[in-house]
């Protein structure tokens, strides 16, 4: 705990609703399903893997094609790819000696949507 923390943020009296408390610690989720979440934040800290998130929003692309965007070598945008794809962020299917990445659903889009609106937020 910081010392410098302001007094006026310390609880300084005990008046715990003993009921509400149950309520929401019956409702926590799964250690295994915080973990995930937690994965999936870690693996969307990284800005790189943002923007191949952003390019992918907008079209389903080649390796070659997201490292051309990015400025990037294709091993170092495979890397990030398969980050990616471990966590279903994004997924990929072959057409003939192609791999085609895109967003693997609707949720992924909506988490980098919110994230930026949050930030971008006046």
């Amino acid at each position: 705990m910081n010392n410098n923390m302001d007094e006026r943020e310390i609880c300084e009296v005990s008046a715990t609703d003993e009921i509400t408390l149950k309520k929401i610690k019956d409702s926590m989720y799964d250690e295994d399903i915080i973990n995930r979440l937690s994965q999936t934040f870690k693996v969307l800290a990284d800005p790189t893997r943002l923007k191949i998130i952003y390019v992918l929003s907008k079209k389903p692309l080649c390796v070659c094609d997201i490292a051309n965007l990015l400025g990037m070598s294709q091993s170092a945008i495979s890397h990030h790819l398969r980050l990616l794809r471990n966590l279903r962020l994004v997924k990929f299917r072959k057409e003939g000696k192609m791999v085609i990445y895109s967003l693997d659903d609707d949720h992924v889009l909506q988490l980098f949507k919110q994230g930026m609106d949050h930030v971008i937020h006046d």
